[in-house]
């Protein structure tokens, strides 16, 4: 127990399985793994949208350059010649390649990019220049679906693949290929990728089948390293400074993201889009992952951003009144969960959470169910909703932290709207009025006496969710539009800068019937529905440009509350499908369990 002597001021613990929420620092010994564990804090990377590519495709290939990543080849289909670049924000067609192929290697130098291999079990190999293609010396094995990676300053390196399955690996450097030794384990469709040192081949087909081996290459040899935790062929790997990511692959198509510490790997965060044949390709500034089957050829980028904590929720105390369509809104020091409904009706009932307990307080003054809740810095609001028997209201209430009082109405009443805050008003967001459910884009702004009508949504919708994002900045997701389509989810997110709504980066997943809450500097959207009508636990972390996918709930649950105090976030009731007082409080810590060696 060498490593767990150093693990001071803890108790172990006996569970027959591990816990469901250890803390930090817990110790626990799982009775029917018969292994020590223990809990502690990591930050990791995440994945975030990028641009499209011009052209979906699958089986392509990606090389990074000084200034730019490209994307090359592949099938969209048919078999393409087609040269995208990336320049951190969008992919622009440059010259083509003189082969058209799929399943075909990339690496990048410091120099130029190299295409080579493919279908057909082609030798061919191109040089990038920044401007054009142009044929250099081939393979002297043709070969497709092998890995492939930069290896130095001016070579690279091509290995495994099939025709037939081969363990060949040959080095470039920068002028013709050199056959060097082979793989241990002769195989196809694998990931490469390299890094400062060295250079991995990952995963893919063997005889008989998938294998998780992993070899790493020291510039003269390949040595077996610590396998990838999920195999897969068709994978897509990337080094960055500090290590190297595997991602995607498939069958089926996986989202899983494997991060390569020097010596094993660790799963990260997932990128959003499962698929396999896809493309990696670093650049100085950034790693991308591009294209693939998921299950059709798609032109969805994703960015991988180091260093950022992915966060986790943690379970809090329960509302004492299980209820879901209801309202919440945080004050400077705690939260309040207000109105909403359950079998026995609407209710009134008022709660505020101390950040451990949740306390019953002075009700609504009127019973409400589908309503919004938002705190500005001075005070906590309650408006709009569905009144027992089904009529809508424009009944606003205000907290002062003690008791309601009813303000000015809404100038329209409507409910399941959006709600954001900001340092200077509160915002009242879309939903739908009176008579059939008609989605409305009208928006709302308290300016702490009075509701005034400001520039309309882009998009009508209902059933979304609002967050504040800085001092005068909100944004509006999610949600339903039009409402003759209860499942036309919608992914649209529209930035408020204090004078209009412009739309910005989608949510990862359509979804409506979401919470979410916000701070200075990030936003989150939890929970909902998704298009397959199905409750979802998705978390996402919208970081002022897109939404990465975090961590998810511990409880999927749609129509419930969020609401973010000046030290967390909260997710509370909400249906899963019967009515929830669960409450969970958002970290921006990553938790990781690891197994004790017990040496």
């Amino acid at each position: 127990m060498a490593e767990y002597k150093g693990i001071h001021g803890t108790k172990v613990q006996d569970y027959t399985t591990d816990p469901d929420n250890p803390i930090t620092g817990q110790v626990w010994y799982n009775e029917t793994a018969n292994t020590l564990k223990f809990q502690f804090e990591t930050t990791t990377g995440a994945w975030s949208t990028g641009g499209s590519l011009n052209t979906a495709r699958t089986s392509a290939a990606g090389s990074g350059i000084q200034t730019a990543a490209l994307g090359f080849g592949g099938s969209t289909p048919p078999v393409s010649a087609l040269t995208e670049a990336y320049n951190g924000t969008s992919w622009t067609e440059v010259n083509d390649l003189n082969t058209a192929r799929n399943f075909l290697g990339g690496a990048g130098t410091q120099t130029s990019a190299l295409g080579f291999g493919g279908n057909g079990n082609k030798a061919v190999t191109e040089s990038y220049n920044g401007t054009n293609w142009t044929e250099v010396g081939d393979l002297n094995t043709g070969r497709d679906q092998l890995g492939s990676c930069g290896a130095a300053n001016t070579s690279a390196l091509g290995f495994g693949g099939q025709g037939p399955i081969t363990g060949k690996t040959e080095s470039w450097n920068g002028s013709a290929w050199t056959e060097v030794g082979d793989l241990n384990l002769a195989r196809e469709a694998l990931g490469g990728t390299g890094i400062a040192t060295a250079a991995l081949a990952i995963s893919g087909s063997a005889d008989p089948g998938l294998t998780p081996n992993v070899e790493l290459w020291n510039d003269s040899s390949w040595t077996e390293v610590a396998n990838v935790n999920t195999q897969r062929l068709r994978v897509a790997g990337v080094g960055t400074t500090t290590s190297a990511l595997a991602f995607g692959g498939g069958p089926p198509n996986t989202a899983v993201t494997e991060e390569w510490n020097g010596s094993a790997w660790t799963e990260v965060a997932d990128l959003s889009t499962a698929r396999n044949a896809l493309a990696g390709v670093g650049t100085t500034a950034a790693a991308l992952a591009f294209g693939g089957n998921s299950p059709s050829p798609t032109a969805a980028t994703e960015e991988w951003n180091t260093g950022l904590p992915v966060g986790a929720w943690s379970t809090g105390g329960s509302l004492n009144t299980a209820r879901n369509n209801l309202g919440g809104t945080g004050t400077q020091t705690a939260g309040l969960a207000v109105g909403g409904e359950s079998p026995s009706g609407n209710h009134a009932d008022t709660e505020l959470y101390d950040g451990s307990a949740w306390t019953e307080v002075n009700n609504l003054n009127t019973a409400k169910a589908l309503l919004g809740a938002t705190g500005t810095q001075t005070a906590s609001l309650a408006f709009g909703g569905q009144y027992p028997g089904g009529s809508f209201t424009a009944t606003t209430e205000n907290w002062n932290g003690t008791s309601w009082t009813e303000v000015a109405d809404l100038n329209t009443a409507r409910r399941v709207m959006g709600s954001a805050g900001t340092n200077t008003s509160a915002l009242s967001i879309a939903g739908y009025n009176n008579g059939p459910p008609v989605a409305r884009a009208e928006v709302e702004s308290w300016n702490g006496s009075a509701w005034t009508e400001i520039a309309d949504l882009n998009t009508a919708r209902y059933a979304l969710a609002g967050a504040g994002t800085n001092n005068t900045g909100a944004i509006a997701f999610g949600g339903i539009s039009p409402a003759a389509d209860p499942t036309d989810q919608k992914a649209q997110t529209e930035s408020w800068n204090g004078s209009s709504w412009t739309e910005v980066n989608d949510l990862t997943i359509a979804t409506q019937q979401l919470a979410g809450n916000g701070n200075e500097d990030s936003a989150l959207a939890f929970g909902g529905e998704t298009p397959a009508a199905a409750v979802t636990a998705n978390t996402q972390s919208w970081n002022g440009i897109s939404w990465t996918n975090v961590g998810n709930l511990n409880t999927a649950r749609n129509v419930l509350a969020g609401a973010g105090t000046t030290t967390a976030g909260l997710a509370f009731g909400g249906s899963t499908p019967t009515n929830s007082a669960a409450t969970e409080e958002w970290s921006n810590i990553s938790f990781t369990t690891k197994t004790v060696s017990t040496d």
